[in-house]
């Protein structure tokens, strides 16, 4: 519990924070699950038509920091990999 006026806005724009950061993670992972289903379904045209929207949005996360650069590069790296093996 807050004791401090200062500590009970902290506490409004934690929770606030916390809202956006798990609005974006779940906006990425939903983005990736999207792209990985047209990569098991092996629908090139698909899933190079995602790929871009999905760098972006990996690319966006780092910015924001919710992911670590080198996480989002190995994401990246792997997902492109595969969509070129479709191709």
């Amino acid at each position: 519990m807050p004791n401090h006026k200062s500590a009970e806005k902290r506490v409004r724009q934690n929770e606030k924070r916390r809202a956006v950061n798990r609005s974006n993670r779940s906006d990425l992972r939903t983005q990736i699950k999207k792209l990985r289903t047209a990569l098991a379904a092996s629908d090139a045209n698909q899933s190079q038509e995602l790929l871009t929207p999905t760098v972006s949005l990996i690319d966006k996360a780092v910015n924001k920091g919710i992911l670590h650069k080198n996480t989002a590069a190995r994401y990246k790296s792997r997902l492109t990999t595969h969509v070129g093996k479709l191709a």
